[in-house]
């Protein structure tokens, strides 16, 4: 048997600690079409925060390798695909980087090559889209045959310094033993965790797809019951703390729910069932209560303040203590209130910069008073010394708006949240 040889392709969240944690047991290339990307980690630097930079210039001198080209991982035998799989505009699947990196992969097959997606489908689609274009693209080979496929869904959460990749479970799938033998050795080199043997790749990728799915219709719940606590001038957070005192009470919060998984995945789902004409009335209803929730926390916003305000913005990235601005829904509910006429000035500790709007900067106004502050996205370095770093800057009869409820028992007047 051939030593395997491993090539990660696609170096966001999912790929860098994958590739990094693998490098420990394998001879790992990581590849990705960004050049600054590439340049970046080839000097210790990770923009998303995920790998330190100790440990990420250590493994680049114990050969764990980064490139743009492609010709580098030709001589892999194992390639795992890592690259997103958001929604377009009409919030369908956009399959278009998966589909490319199918194209790149298929142009370097040889005869029993592997090729592992952890990338988030709908199931079917690895052996129904990914293996047809691995065929188009390769000199001849069929999957199953002269080449086979293997499934690992991702289950990365950015941000999260506890279940981290080399302690999480995992679920391997393979298209015959052979595959699934080397996905368990491969995959139990990576986690301390279990790794769980799928029946089936479709089994796999629906395990993975329901699994936000679920997060995304219980989230919408608790967001109706919030919904319904404004209307009866009762924090939403104080009503779950009572009920998580039953044994058997799940822990959801309200929020605005974006990013790139809850917020994309059961689109995924919705999409394979309506193409089965199964109508995913709970998976869209779910969806379409936690996209509304942008314009439910705005209008709660504009009721407390007086035309034309100004506001300070706290946070603009999808989720707490990340740099992500994908599919953000705080950014989207600072566009809601711009249109409506609020003045709006931002600060976030991983963002300087945003198209549109000004960025706060705490030398430069330290005389500036603002009708509103909205704390949309409390990153723990936002959270120190809050009160005299931002709550110092609200005017007399200014609104203090705590979208997660962190400070609701610390008595502010003019405070509002879910």
């Amino acid at each position: 048997m051939k030593e395997k040889k491993i090539a990660v392709l696609g170096l966001g969240y999912v790929g860098l600690p994958l590739a990094l944690q693998l490098s420990f047991s394998y001879n790992v290339l990581g590849y990705d079409i960004d050049d600054i990307r590439i340049k970046e980690l080839r000097k210790g630097i990770d923009k998303t925060l995920e790998v330190s930079e100790p440990l990420l210039k250590k493994q680049q001198k114990n050969g764990l390798f980064f490139t743009t080209c492609s010709k580098d991982i030709s001589d892999c035998n194992f390639y795992i695909a890592t690259v997103p799989t958001p929604i377009d505009v009409r919030k369908k699947p956009d399959f278009s980087a998966l589909k490319k990196v199918c194209e790149t992969i298929g142009k370097l097959l040889v005869y029993g090559d592997t090729v592992i997606f952890e990338s988030t489908v709908y199931p079917g689609a690895t052996e129904e889209i990914c293996g047809p274009i691995l065929e188009k693209f390769s000199k001849n080979l069929k999957a199953g045959k002269d080449f086979f496929l293997g499934y690992s869904p991702e289950r990365v959460n950015p941000g999260d310094k506890v279940h981290t990749i080399d302690k999480i479970n995992k679920v391997v799938s393979g298209q015959t033993q052979k595959v699934e033998k080397d996905l368990l050795e491969i995959y139990k080199n990576l986690t301390s965790g279990e790794v769980y043997l799928a029946k089936s790749i479709k089994v796999a990728e629906a395990s993975k797809v329901i699994e936000n799915a679920q997060r995304d219709i219980n989230i919408a719940f608790i967001n109706e019951v919030a919904k319904i606590c404004t209307k009866v001038n009762i924090s939403s957070y104080d009503v779950l703390e009572a009920s998580l005192t039953k044994w058997n009470f799940l822990n959801f919060e309200p929020g605005l729910v974006g990013g790139h998984c809850i917020g994309v995945d059961p689109y995924y789902l919705a999409e394979k069932a309506k193409n089965l004409n199964v109508r995913p009335e709970v998976i869209l209803s779910g969806r379409s209560t936690n996209d509304n929730m942008v314009k439910f926390v705005g209008k709660e916003i504009i009721k407390k303040l007086p035309p034309s305000s100004s506001c300070l913005f706290l946070g603009v990235t999808f989720k707490e203590n990340v740099p992500d601005l994908r599919n953000s829904k705080s950014l989207e509910l600072m566009k809601y209130l711009e249109k409506k006429n609020i003045k709006i000035s931002f600060y976030d500790p991983f963002i300087e910069h945003l198209k549109g709007f000004k960025s706060f900067k705490k030398k430069n106004l330290t005389n500036k008073k603002f009708d509103g502050i909205i704390l949309s996205v409390p990153h723990k370095k936002m959270l120190l010394n809050f009160k005299q770093n931002f709550l110092s800057l609200l005017k007399k009869e200014g609104f203090f708006f705590d979208v997660k409820g962190k400070f609701r028992n610390k008595k502010i007047s003019n405070y509002w949240s879910l």
